[in-house]
């Protein structure tokens, strides 16, 4: 029998594992041309959307109120818009494992977010690694940059994904201690289906899909694994806790990621990929470890 501490953390791992997966299959999915960038960023979301209204109606979930649903929207906005559409973009030319370091940054913006939005006064021990993790996260990209000395055009999206992610899952941790935690991200798929539905009907009827099997499968798991299931283990994680140490699981991460980019797409991990995700992976821990001890 597990403790309640061990099983906090090992659906947190669990939940970690699973989003693991969500770059390289994204690589998969958008790899050839045969389904469009904003076909599988939004795509994903009708198909996780679908699932979080048919989970909300049998289990009879209170309705949000008031403002609560305009805190929904900024973290629909955020990690059911900003942070598929953008990473979908960006993972049409860059590598997963490239991406998966430039991200690694979203620990540590996470909780710049969220001290800047529960107006916290953490102490200079906690910028000053987090201001490195994103130097380290720039200069990676520009010295991976294709030898052109500065970022790509899609080391840009994947910076505007962290930052979009990362409001969405401070301003999704704190409006979970109100609705709970897999009903917020249910809440934030059902307000944002419309959208995303329209959005998707357009670029099927612009840029019909023809995927491969395989393209299609890792669309499948982006839909109900990375955008729906994911998150129940991850919140459930957080929710068994202790938080402190749950939330730290967030920084192997990256690590798997590259791993996985090697296994499913064959990519090569080369020193500056792996210099580079040390770098961020360190600060951004050392950034969360201070503000878990000030907070």
């Amino acid at each position: 029998m597990l403790s309640t501490s061990s099983a906090g953390v090992w659906w947190g791992l669990l939940g970690v594992a699973a989003f693991s997966f969500t770059v390289p299959l994204t690589r998969i999915a958008v790899g050839g041309g045969a389904m469009s960038p904003l076909f599988v960023g939004c795509g994903r979301a009708v198909v996780a959307a679908l699932l979080a209204a048919a989970a909300l109606a049998i289990t009879r979930q209170r309705r949000p109120r008031g403002v609560q649903w305009a805190r929904l929207a900024v973290v629909a906005g955020g990690v059911v818009i900003g942070f598929p559409v953008l990473t979908s973009f960006a993972l049409t030319t860059a590598s997963a494992s490239h991406s998966a370091v430039v991200i690694a940054l979203l620990p540590a913006a996470t909780a710049v977010i969220a001290v800047l939005r529960g107006h916290e006064r953490p102490p200079r021990s906690f910028w000053a690694p987090a201001a490195l993790g994103a130097i380290a996260a720039v200069v990676f990209a520009s010295v991976q940059g294709g030898g052109s000395g500065a970022p790509q055009w899609s080391d840009l999206l994947l910076l505007g994904a962290v930052l979009a992610a990362g409001t969405g899952y401070a301003e999704g941790g704190l409006l979970a201690r109100e609705l709970g935690s897999w009903q917020t991200i249910s809440w934030a798929l059902v307000l944002s289906a419309p959208v995303m539905t329209v959005l998707t009907g357009l670029t099927v009827w612009r840029h019909p899909p023809s995927g491969t099997g395989a393209g299609w499968a890792a669309f499948a798991y982006l839909g109900v694994v990375s955008m729906f299931l994911g998150f129940f283990a991850w919140y459930r994680g957080l929710a068994i806790g202790p938080m402190a140490r749950v939330s730290q699981i967030q920084l192997v991460q990256p690590v798997m990621t590259i791993c996985w980019a090697a296994v499913l797409l064959g990519e090569r991990i080369t020193w500056p990929t792996v210099l580079g995700a040390v770098a961020v992976i360190a600060c951004a821990g050392i950034a969360v470890r201070t503000r878990l001890k000030t907070a």
